[in-house]
């Protein structure tokens, strides 16, 4: 975890409402790009740690006869609960954890998966934990979005996040933000190190284009705001309405006629073995 920075259940408290309206989707096909990757054929156990509503391990249950997600934040539970209900999922399994008490009594997998949730965890005691959950030949796969510029700028206007962010700092001061914390440094980096020291390896890197020009609304982009641990709702306190009040005024300055537009990102896809004898 970032050093200093102790986790408490407060990280994302009140985002899981946020989540499917504020963040953008990862790109059209990764959880296809994903299987063929992994060879997957239907069979065998994913476990999604820190699942939150089920952004990755809902698109992935269909190519594992078992799909388990794994948070410790229950109202992200309960939204992966009800978008997997709307799908029509009867192979997801939700349990209310922290990595950190891996392996929990939840078996061997196929894969496990890490969409952006490594970063908040005692990551070489979970990465050794992950190891022997794993099946020999097992993955271990982190999915984030790719974070390089795209080849071309989105239409304007664009949403201003450079101007939210100092809103934000405004409201909450200088340094970031999380659950009852702060993270002077940011989070960590340096996680495949800590994963090939953990004993896996054959690393291998997809990237899945996107590119696509989504449009936002003034909503959207609230929304987002507070899907993010850095501004998530309660870190407001008595002054949410305020806040939330002047960030509109922000964006109807940016947009008078409340439409945004950016290119999805890619996706980037990371994927380590466990070694098939151990």
């Amino acid at each position: 975890m970032p050093e200093g920075w102790q986790w408490d259940r407060t990280l994302f408290a009140g985002s899981a409402a946020y989540y499917e309206r504020g963040r953008l989707p990862y790109a059209p096909g990764f959880a296809e790009a994903l299987a063929a990757a992994l060879g997957l054929d239907g069979r065998g156990r994913l476990l999604d740690v820190g699942c939150g509503p089920g952004v990755v391990l809902l698109p992935m249950a269909r190519f594992f006869h078992e799909a388990v997600g794994v948070d410790p934040d229950e109202d992200m539970l309960a939204e992966a609960e009800r978008q997997a209900g709307r799908r029509g999922l009867g192979n997801i399994r939700l349990v209310a954890a922290r990595a950190e008490e891996l392996p929990a009594g939840l078996g061997e997998f196929r894969a496990v998966v890490f969409a952006q949730s490594f970063h908040w965890t005692d990551r070489e005691r979970v990465a050794a934990a992950v190891l022997r959950m794993l099946e020999p030949g097992g993955a271990l796969v982190h999915v984030s979005e790719l974070h390089d510029p795209p080849a071309e700028p989105p239409p304007s206007p664009a949403p201003p996040y450079e101007e939210m962010a100092a809103l934000v700092r405004r409201y909450l001061g200088p340094v970031r933000r999380a659950g009852q914390g702060t993270l002077v440094d940011g989070t960590p980096n340096g996680e495949g190190l800590v994963i090939a020291r953990a004993g896996f390896e054959h690393f291998d890197r997809l990237v899945v284009p996107a590119g696509e020009v989504v449009e936002r609304t003034a909503d959207d982009l609230v929304a987002w705001t507070f899907s993010r641990s850095a501004s998530a709702p309660h870190l407001f306190g008595d002054r949410r309405e305020d806040f939330e009040r002047d960030l509109r005024a922000l964006l109807g300055r940016a947009a008078p006629e409340g439409r945004f537009a950016e290119r999805l990102p890619a996706t980037e896809i990371m994927i380590w073995r466990r070694p098939a004898t151990m």
